[in-house]
């Protein structure tokens, strides 16, 4: 892909695109595929950066992987799996956050694991604590050393009891992945229960592991001794479906997302209808489109599920500076998510930031002097711009503006968006925008 696009904008966005598998849990389930002592298929796999990322992880440690591009078919074979070299490791991993999870599966299969300093988009701390902690209880032994962490199980991995203070995704993930091949009984107490998560349980299941899911976010894995692989079809994305809503809304355009799924939405469509968006629901997919007249403003926050999810919030509040009067956005998972709001005050938006909760509840970012909250006030025509992406979600925001503002941005980092979104640039073509690459 292009790393730079000349948009002209002020046109709406009509047509029909698909979206794939999620990108929060294809290559979750790719690492699952480690604990199978036969070969796994994932199929709706979508051609994105983290798939090659971590198809690249998985070969450096003897998996043979097959994946056939065309019709999003991946298989996974682990009979052979090995150590990598450090380096290699290092140079494959990139800025992706994903080689944490490997631990739970190398430590079960290999003894130990080597982690890389690790990268991802710069939207907070995101820190590894959890993991770490997490590893630990079930004994592992870590080590700093320069470069990463190395890993080892000297005396195996046993059932253990963990709460965390956050449903944070990754190290529910985490626990997952260790905990089902450890000896015993795991207890995870305030785990994330995303469907990207509830999928990730279903593929565990189908290897052969036994896990609970209480109503109070309480995980039971019993450790079983040993899994074979699996067949699944991964969840649609929805972010990627409610990315594309928000372009609708946003550019007062028409565009209908084969392959979104809305048991998986429910809280983003009633967010978008009530901004004035309308929807329909069909046997394949979802209608967004503009419906005509003035979207109306609301006051929003962001939370783990079943609440609104952090990934929606950006290209909605683009849409929010197309709406009639004040819009309040209280961001209460990630601390550092609104740098994307820079540019679209550069391009005539008005989002002013606090550090305040202006949302119903104080957060846990009360009086953290973070900037997570966002007052939008609008109509506000916008213009063309050069912009510069600061990260995926935020991005292709960027990109939602530049399509609805009048005259021609240039934006660039686009390769940022094929991490999330694939065959972005196709899509937009399918949709009738007016861009250029810039060579």
């Amino acid at each position: 892909m292009t790393s730079v696009l000349r948009v002209n904008g002020g046109r709406s966005l009509n047509g029909e695109i698909t979206v794939r598998g999620a990108k929060n849990f294809v290559p979750k389930a790719m690492v699952a595929a480690l604990l199978g002592h036969t070969p796994s298929v994932l199929s709706n796999v979508p051609l994105i950066q983290d798939v090659n990322v971590v198809s690249g992880l998985l070969e450096l440690h003897g998996v043979k992987v097959d994946f056939d591009e065309s019709c999003g078919v991946l298989h996974l074979d682990p009979t052979s799996v090995e150590s990598a070299h450090v380096a290699d490791i290092d140079a494959h991993a990139g800025s992706s956050r994903i080689p944490i999870l490997f631990c739970g599966p190398l430590l079960h299969r290999l003894g130990e694991a080597f982690i890389p300093d690790l990268g991802g988009c710069n939207i907070g701390g995101r820190p590894i604590d959890f993991h770490l902690d997490s590893l630990r209880s079930f004994g592992a032994r870590v080590e700093k050393r320069v470069g990463g962490i190395h890993i080892t199980n000297p005396d195996g991995l046993h059932g253990t009891q963990i709460e965390l203070p956050y449903p944070s995704v990754g190290a529910t993930e985490q626990t997952l992945l260790t905990a089902v091949l450890a000896k015993g009984l795991t207890e995870l107490r305030g785990a994330a229960v995303e469907p990207e998560i509830m999928d990730l349980v279903s593929v565990l299941q189908k290897m052969g592991a036994i896990i609970s899911v209480d109503t109070d976010r309480t995980i039971r894995i019993e450790g079983v001794d040993e899994l074979v692989g699996y067949r699944h079809s991964a969840l649609p994305d929805r972010i990627e479906a409610a990315s594309w809503a928000s372009a609708a809304l946003a550019t007062g355009g028409d565009i209908t997302v084969l392959g979104a799924s809305q048991p998986d939405m429910t809280t983003f469509l009633n967010t978008f209808r009530k901004i004035g968006g309308s929807f329909d629901v069909l046997e394949n997919g979802i209608r967004f489109w503009h419906p005509g007249g003035d979207l109306r403003s609301i006051a929003i926050e962001t939370n783990v599920h079943p609440g609104l999810m952090t990934d929606w919030q950006q290209p909605l509040v683009v849409a929010l500076t197309q709406a009639k009067g004040l819009s309040i956005v209280h961001e209460t998972v990630y601390e550092k998510r609104f740098g994307f709001t820079d540019a679209l005050n550069q391009m005539g938006a008005q989002v002013q930031l606090y550090r305040e909760c202006l949302g119903s509840t104080p957060c846990r970012f009360k009086q953290a002097n973070f900037v997570h909250s966002a007052a939008i006030s609008g109509p506000t025509p916008l213009h063309g711009a050069d912009i510069e992406i600061p990260d995926l979600r935020g991005g292709f925001s960027h990109m939602i503006a530049a399509l609805a503002a009048s005259g021609t941005s240039t934006v660039s980092g686009i390769e940022m968006i094929s991490r999330g979104y694939e065959h972005f640039t196709s899509k937009l073509s399918l949709l009738d925008a007016d861009f250029k690459e810039v060579k």
